[in-house]
């Protein structure tokens, strides 16, 4: 994953995120539901990119020499 697709989707998801919020009237308790999902969603998203996070669960650390 290279970094510009990352800072794009970063963006793009902002964006969305954004507009969502400002834009479409509803309560402020479902907006933060929707926001709390979305960062989950794209922090889990990072990790899975970086290889912090393998598709089976394990967490991979670096080796300390």
């Amino acid at each position: 994953m290279s970094l510009i697709t990352v800072v794009l989707t970063l963006i793009v998801v902002g964006v969305l995120l954004w507009l969502v919020n400002n834009y479409i009237p509803m309560a402020g308790s479902i907006k933060t539901i929707l926001n709390i999902v979305v960062v989950i969603a794209v922090v889990l998203w990072l990790l899975y990119g970086f290889g912090v996070l393998s598709h089976s669960g394990e967490i991979r650390l670096p080796v300390v020499k």
